[in-house]
This record gives structure tokens, C-alpha cells and sequence, in this order.
């Protein structure tokens, strides 16, 4: 075997641990997506050496009309409203192996949802979905703070993060006089192994400082962002257009 196909092999083999123990969180309760988390954390921390650098990411001309082609033709109605679904079905314990999946962050302050990659909607797709997840998000009286890239090496393995943080806009409550911090700081991320992607993540950081509003709950978040009509057939028959490439 040459060293090429070592590394594709070693390589595939990693990726199917992978989407193993995202299958083993769907049935099992004692694995959740805290586990999943740590495990690609360290996973990929550098035991020496710098850190890894993040980078500004913009996309090209050609991208950003495909990406405008993709909204306008609604294409992202085939995942907004099933993976809001997925949501509140794991949240209420019905969540099974089928269908999209969900698994669910919640620490003090801090809540959130991981989205779980699923083949049938194509890489491209989902950087559209990722992308377009953000945009909702400028609707809701935020602002784009940053959109940064990080890749971290180890042996034939990257991980490759994508990430956008959202800072609502500066407003004041009427009633009060506090600034409005509406669901608090909010992170949008992709993940993605070898370029194969693994989960968006969507988090929300309350601002618990004196002089800020509280802030709404993560499913009023949820509900703002993905509450949406369901597929159509038009929208269905779009997915092998845009499922490789983005």
C-alpha cells in the first residue's frame, strides 16, 4: 500500500469513528454533544508549539453570486424547518436515529444547539445553510462582528472552523434605560473534518454585567431563525444543484 493510500485509508477510518459516535449520541443518553465536543477538542489541541491563527474570511465574487442565486431561490427551506423540528424533538426526548439531528448545549449562560451534518444535504449546501443562518441573524438587530476561519493540523487530520460572532446593535429599553442585549452574543459556526463537514453550531452568551437587559431564551432565537414554511418540490429538486459546490 502506498504511503498516498495509507493516509486516504487512515483517514477515512477516522471520519467513520467520527459519524459513529455522532450516531451512538442519537440513542444514547450518556453520550451528549459535551463528549462530542471535547473529544474534537482535544482531539486537535496542540500539546506544543503557537496557537493556531483565525483569518478574516470574505467570499469571492463568484461565490457570493452563487450564494445570492441559492437565497433567492429559497433553496435553505429544505433544512430551516426540519432541523427546527429536529430541535424541539430531541429537547422533548423523541428525538430518534432517523431524520436530522440535533444535539443541545446548555451551561450556565450559555446555551446553544449543534446541527449534525447530514449527507443528503451536500457540503455546498450546507456552507450555503451556515451562511445563510447569519443573515437571518442580521435581521434580529445584530451586527456582524467578525467572520474568521481557523485550520489546526494533526497527522492526515485538520479541523477546520468557521466561525461568526454577532453583537446586537446598540439600543436602549425604553422602559428601563438598559441597553437591549436581545438573546446576548451570539456565535455561528461549521465544523468540518478532512473538508468534510461535521456540524454547525449555533451558541447564545447572555451579557449578565449590571446596565443590560436579560436576555431572550435560545428557543425564542431558534424561533426567529428557523421558524419557516416546509420544502416544496420546487425547492427540493435545487439541492443536487448546489449540493457539492458552494
Amino acid at each position: 500500500m502506498g504511503i498516498g493510500t495509507a493516509c486516504r485509508a487512515k483517514s477515512a477510518w477516522f471520519w467513520l469513528c467520527v459519524q459513529k459516535l455522532f450516531a451512538a449520541a442519537r440513542v444514547s443518553a450518556s453520550l451528549n454533544s459535551h463528549v462530542l465536543f471535547d473529544f474534537l477538542q482535544k482531539l486537535f489541541r496542540p500539546k506544543q508549539g503557537p496557537k493556531a491563527e483565525w483569518h478574516a474570511v470574505t467570499l469571492s465574487p463568484a461565490q457570493a453570486r452563487r450564494h445570492a442565486r441559492w437565497v433567492e431561490q429559497q433553496v435553505f427551506l429544505n433544512w430551516l424547518e426540519p432541523y427546527f423540528k429536529a430541535y424541539h424533538l430531541h429537547k422533548g426526548g423523541a428525538g430518534g436515529a432517523r431524520g436530522f439531528q440535533v444535539q443541545l448545549l446548555n451551561e450556565p449562560g450559555r446555551q446553544g444547539a449543534m446541527f449534525i451534518y447530514d449527507p443528503s444535504i451536500g457540503p455546498g449546501n450546507f456552507r450555503h445553510f451556515y451562511e445563510h443562518l447569519g443573515e437571518r441573524l442580521l435581521t434580529l438587530g445584530y451586527h456582524r462582528a467578525c467572520a474568521d476561519r481557523c485550520t489546526q493540523r494533526r497527522q492526515q487530520l485538520s479541523e477546520t472552523v468557521l466561525k461568526q460572532l454577532f453583537k446586537p446593535n446598540p439600543t436602549d429599553c425604553p422602559k428601563t434605560g438598559d441597553c437591549n442585549q436581545r438573546y446576548g452574543l451570539v456565535t455561528i459556526d461549521l465544523v468540518a473534518l478532512n473538508g468534510q463537514p461535521v456540524f454547525i453550531r449555533i451558541v447564545s452568551n447572555a451579557v449578565l454585567q449590571p446596565g443590560f437587559t436579560p436576555a431572550d431564551s435560545f428557543d425564542a432565537l431558534l424561533q426567529e431563525l428557523l421558524h419557516a414554511p416546509p420544502p416544496t418540490p420546487v425547492t427540493e429538486a435545487l439541492i443536487s444543484e448546489y449540493h457539492n459546490r458552494f
